[in-house]
C-alpha cells in the first residue's frame, strides 16, 4: 500500500506526457493538412484548367469499379507527375479524358508514331480497352499507390459536417488543452515562486535572530 502514491504519480506524469505528445502529433497533421489543402486549392484557382498537385503528387478519389480488384471504389489513389516517355506497358497511369473527368488505368500498349507517343489504356475489371487514345498531354501522373477507403473518408472531410469532426474540433481541443496546461504551468511557477519567497524570508529571519544574540553578548560593561 505505500508504492500507490508513488505508483499514481508516476502514471499522472507518463498520461500527462502522453497527451502532450499526442497533442503535438495531432498539430503537426492539421498543419500538414491545411498546408496541403491550402497549396491545391490555390493552385486550383493560378491554374483552374490543370489538376492541383503537391510537390508533384495528386491524390484522387476512385469512384468506380473498373480497376477491381487492384483498386476498389472509395479507394484514395497517389500518384505522382512523371515524364511520359518513362511509361510502360502494364503501368497504371491517371489521365484525363476531358476538363471534369480523371481516370485511371492501365497501360495496355504504348505507341509511338512517328515520334508522336501516346497510350492505349484499359480498365483491369472492363472488357475492352479504352474508346480514345492518351497523350502525353493529357497524362496526371503514374499510380503510385492506393489507402482503402480512405477516398469516402476524403469525401465527408469535405463536408462541413466532416470538417467540423475532423478538423475544427480536434483543433479547438487542442488549443484549449493548450491554454489549460500553459494557466498550470503558470499557477505551479507561482506557486513555486511563492515558496522559494518564504523560504528566502525565513532564512533572512533565522539570520537576523542568530544576529541579535551575537551583537547583545558584545556589550561589556567597561
Amino acid at each position: 500500500m505505500k508504492n500507490q502514491p508513488h505508483e499514481r504519480t508516476i502514471f499522472r506524469k507518463v498520461f500527462k506526457k502522453a497527451l502532450n505528445i499526442s497533442g503535438i502529433l495531432v498539430c503537426i497533421l492539421l498543419t500538414f493538412i491545411i498546408i496541403v489543402n491550402g497549396t491545391m486549392i490555390v493552385k486550383s484557382y493560378i491554374y483552374p484548367d490543370k489538376v492541383p498537385d503537391f510537390l508533384g503528387y495528386k491524390p484522387f478519389i476512385v469512384l468506380s469499379g473498373s480497376m477491381e480488384p487492384t483498386i476498389l471504389t472509395g479507394d484514395l489513389v497517389l500518384t505522382r507527375e512523371i515524364a511520359a516517355e518513362t511509361i510502360t506497358k502494364d503501368d497504371i497511369i491517371t489521365f484525363s479524358t476531358d476538363k471534369n473527368t480523371v481516370v485511371t488505368h492501365r497501360v495496355t500498349e504504348v505507341v509511338n508514331q512517328d515520334g508522336a507517343l501516346s497510350f492505349l489504356t484499359k480498365g483491369d475489371a472492363n472488357i475492352g480497352s479504352d474508346a480514345s487514345v492518351v497523350k502525353p498531354e493529357n497524362l496526371e501522373g503514374k499510380y503510385l499507390g492506393r489507402v482503402g477507403g480512405l477516398g469516402r473518408f476524403a469525401m465527408f472531410l469535405q463536408t462541413p459536417i466532416g470538417m467540423l469532426i475532423f478538423v475544427v474540433t480536434p483543433l479547438c481541443l487542442f488549443i484549449v488543452y493548450d491554454l489549460l496546461g500553459r494557466k498550470r504551468r503558470s499557477k505551479q511557477k507561482g506557486n513555486r515562486e511563492a515558496e522559494l519567497e518564504a523560504e528566502l524570508a525565513a532564512l533572512k529571519a533565522a539570520q537576523k535572530e542568530n544576529s541579535e544574540p551575537e551583537a547583545k553578548g558584545e556589550n561589556f560593561p567597561s
